[in-house]
C-alpha cells in the first residue's frame, strides 16, 4: 500500500528538522521545503526508543533505512551461546540499515538496539526512495542517488576492513590497518578514528593484546603511537 499525503499528515513529524536532515547523507543537494514536501511520499515516520531498546531484531525484515536524529543506535552480533558483541554504531545524522531494506527478503544478521535515551529514528520506506514518486517530486531522484551512494561507501568500508583483518596475526592485522590509514591520509603520520578498544573491536582481537602488539612495534621503531595519532618512521613520504 503507497502511503498517501494525508497519511503523512496523520504520522506526529514533531522534532523532525529539515534543516538538519539536508546535512545528512540521505538529503544532501536537496533544500529544507524540498524535504518537507516530500516526507510524505517517502512514508517517514519517526520513533523514539529508550537506552537498551530493539530498534531492530535479528532475523526480522527490514524495509526502511533508519536516520538517526537523536542519540545513538549500536549494530549487535551474538551467537548461539548468547555471547554478544559490538559491531557498529551510528549517531545522530547517520544513516543504517540500507544494504537490508534493499533485499527485504534477506533476514537481519544483526540487532540493532538504542544506544541512548532518548533515541529518535525516522524510518524512511525504501520503495518509496527507489520507485517513482507518485507526486512527481524533482528531488527524488537526488535522493535515491544519495541511498546508493551510500550502500557503495559502506561497501567500499566493508571491503577496506576486510583487507585490514585479512593477516592471520595481531601484529599483521596492525600493520594491514595503519598501512591503509597511511596511503589514505598521504602521509607517515597520521589521527586514526579508534580508542584502544574500538580498534580491537575493529580488528576482532582482544584490546590487552593489541595493546602489547603496538609496544613491540614501538620499541622496534615501526611505530610511534599517542593516542590517537600515530606515524611510521619507515615510511617513504611524498606519495
Amino acid at each position: 500500500m503507497i502511503t498517501t499525503f494525508l497519511d503523512f499528515e496523520w504520522c506526529d513529524m514533531r522534532g523532525v528538522d529539515a534543516e538538519f536532515l539536508c546535512k545528512t547523507a540521505l538529503f544532501q543537494g536537496v533544500t529544507p521545503q524540498e524535504v518537507t514536501e516530500m516526507l510524505g511520499c517517502l512514508a517517514a515516520r519517526p520513533k523514539t526508543y529508550e537506552k537498551g531498546e530493539l530498534v531492530w531484531v535479528e532475523g526480522g525484515p527490514v524495509t526502511s533505512v533508519g536516520v538517526v536524529l537523536e542519540g545513538a543506535v549500536r549494530v549487535e552480533g551474538a551467537d548461539v551461546w548468547g555471547n554478544a558483541s559490538v559491531m557498529g554504531s551510528f549517531s545522530a545524522g547517520e544513516l543504517f540499515g540500507e544494504a537490508f531494506a534493499a533485499l527485504p527478503e534477506e533476514p537481519l544478521l544483526t540487532n540493532v538496539v538504542a544506544a541512548k535515551s532518548p533515541t529518535r529514528v525516522l524510518f524512511i520506506d525504501v520503495t518509496h526512495v527507489m520507485h517513482s514518486c507518485p507526486r512527481a517530486c524533482a528531488c527524488h531522484a537526488r535522493v535515491a542517488e544519495n541511498l546508493l551512494t551510500s550502500v557503495a561507501r559502506k561497501n567500499v568500508r566493508l571491503t577496506r576492513r576486510i583487507r585490514d583483518a585479512a593477516p592471520k596475526s595481531i601484529r599483521g592485522k596492525l600493520l594491514a590497518y595503519l598501512s591503509t590509514q597511511s596511503k589514505l591520509a598521504g602521509s607517515n603520520e597520521f589521527d586514526i578514528p579508534f580508542t584502544r578498544q574500538q580498534l580491537a573491536d575493529y580488528l576482532g582481537v582482544d584490546r590487552c593484546a593489541l595493546c602489547s602488539a603496538i609496544g613491540r612495534l614501538e620499541r622496534e621503531g615501526k611505530l610511534a603511537a599517542n593516542r590517537h595519532h600515530f606515524s611510521l618512521p619507515e615510511v617513504a613520504t611524498g606519495r
